[in-house]
């Protein structure tokens, strides 16, 4: 089997199953950030075997082959029988076509969210300080408003914007622990780890696991907010603001503490499970750094191995 077909197998499975082992792990909510790693490394490796895949299906017709085996020192014909593709140039052409597309598609992607997600951030933390009063012993921008929310706006001018009715719905510890919350999400930069989610989903939108992990991202960035509100407030205090905030019928733009599974999140907690311990860490380490480095493996495995062997004399 090339590997070309390898590395398309390897984006196939990670792609539709990965989603499905991914969705009953129930550990993901002791450990959101390293969930988040996880998903995203698993998803964005589906992106880089398909790309890689089609690169590889160029080797054997082209140019790069000889080239490729010079540069490593290993045989030619070894190195261009690993990775032989039946088609020849018609093979070659499909490969480079999608590489090519997954390349273009990603950068596209990519800069399209980032421009309109750093516009719409700019504007509404623009309007929110036009409009609002500053607050510097909150942190935050105090907006006239009687629907109680509190949330963020990163990008160039990172807010926090909070309205005078969440004023008047939390108590100063409930308070406390939502702008805790918020400025959860700006120290720990989650805006950029849901983009990252996002452009896997639009890169490849008919993959399971690009649309689970940008759903788990979302989610994900959530629990990591409430645990950094926990050790700074306590669970009591922001879990109750999460209730009367979601139960206010407040606008949730993103990275809003209470826009999402308020009620999973308030008896997270609670009544907190017990962390992982140092070993499953360092497994789910290392599982998310196999996912970064499996499709560069599998299409560099046959170079390498050509090296190791060397040369064949007489060829």
């Amino acid at each position: 089997m090339t590997v070309g077909a390898v590395l398309l197998l390897y984006a196939a499975c990670v792609g539709t199953l990965g989603s499905r082992v991914l969705a009953r792990a129930r550990w993901t909510a002791r450990a959101p950030l390293l969930a988040m790693v996880v998903y995203l490394t698993a998803g964005w490796s589906v992106i880089a075997a398909l790309g890689l895949a089609g690169l590889t299906l160029a080797v054997h017709a082209t140019a790069l082959g000889g080239g490729l085996s010079q540069l490593i020192g290993a045989c030619v014909l070894r190195l261009r029988s690993a990775y032989a593709t039946p088609g020849g140039a018609t093979v070659a052409g499909l490969g480079l076509t999608l590489a090519g597309a997954v390349v273009a598609r990603t950068m596209v992607s990519a800069m399209t969210l980032l421009r309109t997600s750093g516009r719409q951030a700019f504007r509404h933390a623009q309007t929110a300080r036009l409009v609002g009063t500053p607050q510097p012993d909150l942190g935050a921008v105090l907006v006239e408003h009687p629907q109680p929310a509190a949330y963020c706006v990163a990008g160039r001018r990172p807010t926090v914007v909070l309205t005078t009715g969440a004023m008047e719905a939390l108590d100063p510890d409930q308070l406390a622990a939502v702008l805790a919350h918020e400025r959860a999400h700006l120290a720990s930069r989650h805006h950029r780890l849901l983009l990252m989610a996002r452009v896997a989903r639009q890169v490849l939108p008919f993959m399971p696991l690009t649309r689970v992990a940008a759903a788990q991202v979302t989610r994900l960035v959530e629990l990591h907010a409430d645990d950094a509100a926990r050790r700074a407030s306590g669970p009591g205090p922001l879990a109750t603001a999460l209730v009367l905030l979601a139960t206010a019928a407040s606008p949730a733009p993103a990275l809003a503490a209470a826009a999402t599974d308020t009620l999973q999140r308030v008896r997270r907690l609670l009544d907190p499970a017990q962390p992982l311990g140092r070993g499953r860490r360092h497994l789910l380490r290392a599982t998310a750094a196999a996912f970064a480095l499996a499709p560069v493996l599998l299409a560099l495995a046959p170079a390498m191995l050509a090296l190791a062997l060397g040369r064949v004399p007489g060829a």
